[in-house]
């Protein structure tokens, strides 16, 4: 019998660097979670053990920390960018380099410039793959992005069968915590400002969800996806990941209070989780 090995990726998962820049009154911190992979021509590594073609996941870690100090850690789609790039010029073997970038942002505390606190619960995500020859794929975004908004927000009107049991509401708390991709249209990615364009599509996000009246979560994410396109055309698409954090109205009837939509108990699990990706035509 025999068998063909038919899809093999490498690489190093989860290199935390932090890059210090002291270089003028107030220092600047880039505290980055950063994973590498390879595709391409491994084949013998897996079938035989033949390891002459393999750049090692050791060296790609040290890759990551040595173009932090080479380069400096700009935005964190600038750096995959660069770190992609050097990995294919350093394995001759690869079709394709593969990374994804998280930033954990920091902002300065006080006027000294050289103590910080975390910024938010929020992480910032670039995800890219490099083809040998061909233009970048890359993707922009946030993770875990809460986000809770008191009013404009009701469900109704959805089908009705015998498990169903859910009360409609015209007034709930409507909460989540969002997973966002943001693509780069073909060409784009190469000289755009990505900051600029993290910046708008994070408040074109931020707007939409507590700028509208929702009727569902899945008209929420709509609205939130293509209030992004609208404002960034460097981008062709977004994909959304919504869990529906639950918010329910506590019965104090049996304490001989009422409850006008003011005391709520949280759950966090089991959630609604509303997905979706939004193209531009």
């Amino acid at each position: 019998m025999s068998y063909d090995l038919t899809w093999n990726q490498y690489g190093k998962a989860e290199v935390r660097v932090v890059h210090v820049d002291r270089s003028g009154p107030l220092h600047a911190v880039r505290d980055l979670n950063v994973t590498t992979a390879l595709r391409g021509d491994f084949g013998p590594a897996y079938t035989d053990g033949d390891n002459a073609r393999v750049l090692t996941t050791d060296a790609q870690k040290n890759t990551v920390f040595g173009l932090a100090r080479e380069t400096g850690v700009g935005e964190p789609e600038e750096f995959a960018l660069a770190l992609a790039r050097q990995l294919l010029a350093a394995s001759p073997h690869a079709d394709v380099a593969r990374v994804v970038v998280e930033q954990f942002p920091w902002t300065a505390l006080g006027g000294g410039g050289h103590a910080f606190s975390r910024a938010g619960s929020h992480v910032v995500v670039a995800e890219l793959e490099l083809p040998r020859g061909g233009q970048p794929q890359l993707s922009g975004g946030v993770d875990e992005l809460v986000v809770l908004k008191t009013t404009d927000s009701e469900y109704h009107g959805f089908l009705r069968e015998r498990f169903t049991t859910l009360a409609e509401t015209h007034e709930r708390i409507l909460a989540t915590q969002v997973t966002a991709r943001w693509r780069y249209a073909e060409g784009a990615a190469d000289g755009a400002d990505h900051a600029a364009v993290k910046a708008g599509a994070l408040a074109a996000l931020l707007e939409a969800f507590a700028g509208h009246r929702s009727l569902a979560l899945q008209q929420t994410l709509h609205a939130m996806g293509t209030a992004v396109l609208d404002a960034r055309p460097e981008l062709a698409e977004v994909r959304l990941s919504l869990p529906n954090k639950h918010h329910f109205l506590q019965d104090l009837s049996r304490f001989g209070l009422d409850n006008p939509d003011a005391v709520y108990h949280a759950d966090d699990r089991p959630y609604g989780l509303i997905e979706g990706t939004i193209t531009r035509r």
